[in-house]
């Protein structure tokens, strides 16, 4: 039964250096057969570069997924190259650089990654439901095992998401609010889902902001303060193991560790 590996939001160095470090472990020991990563934060948690790119793919990641933050910074250069494998979400207007589905081709598996942003507390961008729709018609037929990452600020936007393609999919993982949600669950037609897989990057921040710097933001609203947090980095992982037969998930777990906690303990029983 293969497994995927999922990890969540890289925020700055401080996440960037622990994913480096924990990715090729993690795929090591408990056979991976894929790895997406979400990058959009790693550039100082806005947008992703080429050398971030380059890194996490020696790591181990297959696709960087990305959200909001996908255009910012130096990000167009990584999404106009195919090299890189960075996805930007796919319900963006037509003109935007990049693409928003890529197809990972193995010697034994084949997985279809699809991009998509909500709307709820969003830019209004064209609808992530029926892209989707339109997306499948085009590749259900050719991909049994589609995974997504959908990146939205509401939970009940999320869950309205998966409950609608559940059964249609191999596992939709929620991004963007940077905190791990304890619903990760198998849907009732056999979709992995949890609202957020959470942050890679510094644990004792705020989404990870240094709590002084996001404390001042709310109690003045000047939103130009703006510094990341560089203590207790931890990595947000969700691993899922899928039927190859019909592209069903079987199992899904969920993980927010320090380097000190995977090395202690065992992720998967």
């Amino acid at each position: 039964m293969p497994r995927l590996l999922f990890i969540g939001d890289i925020v700055g160095d401080i996440g960037l250096h622990i994913a480096r470090d924990l990715i090729p472990r993690m795929i090591r020991d408990y056979g991976c057969a894929f790895c997406i990563v979400n990058g959009e934060n790693a550039d100082q948690g806005k947008g992703i570069n080429k050398q971030q790119a380059e890194k996490l793919l020696k790591a181990g990641a297959d696709v960087i997924t990305g959200g909001n933050h996908s255009f910012q910074r130096n990000s167009h250069e990584v999404l106009n190259h195919p090299d890189f494998k960075t996805l930007r979400p796919a319900n963006y207007p037509a003109g935007n650089p990049g693409e928003g589905v890529m197809a990972i081709e193995k010697k034994e598996h084949s997985l279809l990654v699809i991009n998509l942003q909500g709307r709820s507390f969003l830019p209004p961008i064209d609808c992530p439901f029926q892209k989707m729709d339109d997306l499948l018609k085009h590749y259900q037929q050719r991909y049994k095992h589609i995974v997504v990452d959908f990146h939205a600020e509401a939970s009940a936007e999320k869950l309205a998401f998966a409950w609608n393609f559940d059964g249609k999919v191999t596992a939709i993982f929620g991004t963007h609010t940077h905190v791990q949600t304890a619903d990760a669950r198998i849907l009732p037609l056999g979709t992995a889902y949890i609202t957020d897989a959470g942050m890679t990057g510094a644990a004792d921040s705020v989404i990870g902001m240094e709590p002084e710097t996001a404390v001042k933001r709310f109690r003045t609203q000047h939103l130009k303060y703006f510094k990341l947090a560089h203590r207790n980095p931890k990595i947000s992982a969700v691993f899922v193991d899928y039927d190859e037969r019909n592209g069903k998930s079987r199992k899904i777990v969920a993980h927010h560790i320090s380097r000190e906690q995977y090395d202690a303990k065992g992720l998967i029983a």
